[in-house]
């Protein structure tokens, strides 16, 4: 009984990347585009991205156990998820290659050199550092203006889901890191943090004001303004990692959604 739990820990350590919190950024894009603009192609897209997100993990198993000359039972079954992610990206993809207009590759375009940037400290094992983090979750973010596209969306509008999503990464990601080291007993400037806050609060205001973006998405940034103060100060509670990361998720659901009703009923 414990070989067969330790055989499904390996498995999962192959097949699901290792860093939880990269499922959050994959879904609040998809899960805001479809709320704003969902279609068929749409979904298509969404099981694209996933297959794209999912390949990540074995890849980088097989390839390393490839360059270092080992082929073991761990490397065949990377190989193997690596091959079936791999067909979830590329059947959607070339469904939608044939099917829409060229436009839903802008996005797409837009995101590569993120996606680059990410997967070069990736390869040197540094993909814990600030830049990349924030290169990956800018690259899935582009997931959601491609739906939008894809729902009939301006390109120019569509693109400024990008940006929400991107303000929203940035302060999650700040946060997080701030709030790990504090639980480590670890001193942090939380200054810099609140700060970066207020500066993202502050452009929506202004994008709200311009009808860029729904009120609603103001609000959002207030209540992450509000968990960065509290969970940054005296008066936090301690908590784990994981209740950390899975917080964090929530939040960043209850930013889609307001930002997906906002669009839906103010814009």
């Amino acid at each position: 009984m414990a070989a067969r739990a330790q055989q499904r820990l390996n498995i999962r350590s192959v097949a699901l990347p290792a860093e939880h919190g990269g499922w959050g950024f994959l879904i609040e894009p998809i899960l805001l585009g479809l709320l704003v603009a969902g279609s068929a192609g749409g979904v298509l897209l969404a099981l694209a991205g996933v297959g794209v997100f999912l390949i990540h993990q074995p890849a980088k198993i097989a390839v390393k156990d490839r360059l270092k000359g080992n082929r073991t039972q761990r490397t065949a079954a990377a190989e193997r998820f690596a091959l079936g992610y791999g067909l979830l990206a590329v059947v959607p993809a070339l469904i939608l290659t044939l099917t829409m207009p060229i436009t839903l590759w802008l996005p797409v375009v837009l995101a590569a050199p993120l996606g680059i940037v990410q997967l070069y400290y990736d390869s040197r094992n540094q993909s814990r550092r600030l830049v990349p983090e924030l290169c990956g979750a800018g690259a899935l973010a582009m997931i959601a203006p491609a739906i939008a596209i894809l729902g009939g969306w301006f390109i120019s509008t569509a693109l400024v889901l990008w940006l929400v999503l991107v303000a929203r990464a940035l302060t999650s990601i700040l946060y997080v890191r701030a709030r790990l080291r504090l639980e480590h007993g670890k001193p942090i400037p939380a200054q810099p943090v609140w700060m970066t806050h207020a500066a993202v609060l502050l452009g929506t205001v202004i994008l709200a004001f311009t009808q860029t973006v729904p009120w609603l998405c103001v609000l959002a940034f207030v209540i992450l303004w509000a968990r960065a103060w509290l969970g940054l100060s005296a008066y936090r509670k301690p908590r784990p990692a994981k209740v950390i990361g899975f917080q964090e998720i929530a939040y960043g659901l209850i930013t889609v959604i307001l930002v997906a009703v906002g669009y839906r009923l103010f814009l």
